[in-house]
């Protein structure tokens, strides 16, 4: 068994870069075989401009899906071997050009035997594999344009952390994880105020004995995150979604997703219909869970809060 039989799917970059080095060392070669003496890294850069039109570097970038100083790095080496030439727009002085030159067009004319036989060629690999490689490379690359590979592997990552998380209900001993989480986040951003004094020194008073509830997250068993569905005598709204805090060093493990869901889920058995909340659009991260979570921007409501400055509203 091969180093990338058994380093597996993970080795993936690297067998990928290993089968691109191997084809392009060939396609060095195949060049000087059909006499054309190109570069392999110039290919996309030359077919792009082997269509007979005039091109921006920028143009020419956003074609191939280069960066604009590689092809600006790619089209000086050309020039300096006078297979291309720049000059002046003529619609738009500002602006460069770039053409292939009678070298450049010379080239392009005689390598049309070349494409022919590489294309035979790949076509007969293919022919012998139980898998079309250029059709997957385009489905990848699909797939990849949706969703990158990046992140890709962070939502296995926070799935993979995320089955380390318990939620359970509040008791005493969580008493003081929902204070400081609370207090920690609060401090970063604002200050804090009478209300938050209200329910995070009395969280059984307040929240608990008046129909609330607080839930936690405790990862590994360590309480990190925190939550509470606090009882609301409201015309409008049933519960209000508050105090929801997870600390620092827990972030990036989807604990503020599994604690926005139970409350939710906790609040449609006790029959809520609808769930308020209040934030700040600072905490962008925070509003973008809320969103995920189906609250949606509501006015016209009194805060207890200087800080807050948006409301929102699920409807269960």
């Amino acid at each position: 068994m091969n180093f990338y039989e058994k380093a597996g799917k993970k080795a993936i970059g690297s067998r990928l870069r290993l089968l691109s080095d191997r084809i392009t060392e060939d396609a060095g070669q195949l060049y000087a075989l059909y006499g054309t003496n190109l570069q392999p890294k110039w290919f996309p850069v030359f077919y792009a401009l082997s269509q007979g039109q005039e091109k921006t570097i920028t143009a020419i970038a956003e074609e191939i899906r280069h960066s604009h100083p590689s092809v600006s790095k790619i089209i000086a080496e050309m020039a300096r071997q006078e297979y291309v030439v720049e000059a002046k727009d003529q619609t738009d002085r500002r602006k460069n050009v770039v053409r292939l030159s009678a070298k450049g067009m010379a080239a392009a004319e005689k390598i049309e035997t070349q494409y022919l036989d590489v294309g035979a060629a790949v076509e007969a690999i293919s022919a012998q594999t139980n898998h079309d490689l250029w059709k997957a490379i385009g489905e990848w690359e699909f797939l990849l344009d949706q969703k990158s590979l990046l992140q890709r592997v962070n939502e296995q990552r926070k799935l993979r952390e995320s089955s380390a998380v318990t939620i359970v209900d509040f008791e005493p001993r969580y008493g003081s994880a929902f204070r400081e989480l609370n207090v920690e986040w609060i401090s970063t951003y604002f200050k804090m105020e009478e209300a938050d004094y209200k329910s995070l020194d009395n969280p059984q008073g307040y929240i608990l004995d008046k129909g609330g509830h607080i839930l936690v997250a405790l990862y590994h068993g360590e309480p990190v995150g925190v939550c509470a569905l606090i009882k609301m005598e409201h015309p409008d709204f049933d519960y209000e979604l508050a105090k929801m805090a997870v600390s620092p060093k827990a972030q990036g493990k989807n604990i503020g997703w599994l604690l926005g869901q139970a409350v939710l889920e906790k609040a449609r058995l006790l029959g809520a219909r609808k769930v308020f909340l209040e934030s700040n659009t600072l905490l962008k991260p925070a509003i973008n869970l809320y969103h995920k979570l189906g609250f949606q921007k509501i006015t016209g409501y009194p805060s207890p809060y200087e800080r807050s400055n948006i409301q929102m509203a699920v409807t269960l």
